[in-house]
């Protein structure tokens, strides 16, 4: 048998399981370090445990050629779910999820991201765990705009603080990062005593250094305590 060349050359279904309407790429052999071209009309991508190392812009938006098969641009309309969990990814272009309209769960857990890109604003479910992420690689806006945000993993970073948390969220996991301090406006609005943050009912900020019992006012308007360390 001839040695296979780059899998980047050859067609996705015959690296990767398809099935219908959904694309199984995990420890591929040979090494998968890009991300592969998808069949039309896929809804789930999962893409874990392999050698990705890049997303550009042009990863969810070309239409490729392959093997006489076409993979159409038309694909980022229909994803709904990715899962890069495990790979070593470290850059991921600004554009690169523009187009990915209908896209409801994104996981980049156990990567190393140093920052986040721009996310779609339909995401329900967003993982970023185990990456090298610091407050600076975050922008200040990453999540106001998602207004659809109900879980956010950031948990195993390096974040000195904690970001934005859009008003959606009801899991929040920011453990063992190395955040410090909290502010009223943290969680709750200094300017509304009477404000109740209507959904978060799960806050993880244990294995962090903060000293929550130094800062109450930063959960009065929380349902229940953030599990962390109080004393």
């Amino acid at each position: 048998m001839p040695p296979v060349g780059d899998p980047s050359d050859l067609p996705t279904c015959l690296l990767c399981v398809c099935l219908t309407g959904s694309v199984y790429c995990e420890e591929v052999d040979p090494d998968m370090t890009s991300v592969p071209a998808l069949p039309k009309e896929t809804n789930y991508l999962y893409a874990r445990y392999n050698k990705i190392k890049k997303i550009t812009a042009k990863d969810f938006g070309d239409i490729v050629e392959c093997s006489s098969v076409y993979f159409h641009s038309s694909t980022v309309v229909t994803l709904k779910r990715i899962d890069f969990t495990g790979n070593i990814i470290s850059e991921i272009e600004d554009g690169a999820f523009s187009k990915l309209t209908m896209l409801e769960e994104l996981s980049l857990a156990e990567n190393q991201l140093v920052k986040l890109p721009i996310l779609p604003a339909k995401l329900v479910s967003f993982n970023a765990n185990h990456n090298k992420l610091r407050t600076k690689g975050i922008k200040a806006n990453a999540f106001k705009k998602l207004n659809k945000l109900a879980h956010l993993y950031l948990a195993h970073n390096e974040l000195e603080a904690v970001p934005f948390i859009p008003e959606t969220v009801r899991t929040l996991h920011l453990q063992n990062n190395n955040i410090s301090s909290l502010t009223v406006d943290t969680f709750c609005k200094s300017n509304d005593t009477y404000y109740i943050r209507p959904n978060m009912n799960e806050i993880r900020i244990d294995g962090n250094p903060v000293n929550l019992g130094q800062y109450p006012n930063s959960f009065i308007c929380l349902q229940s305590l953030p599990i962390g360390r109080y004393q």
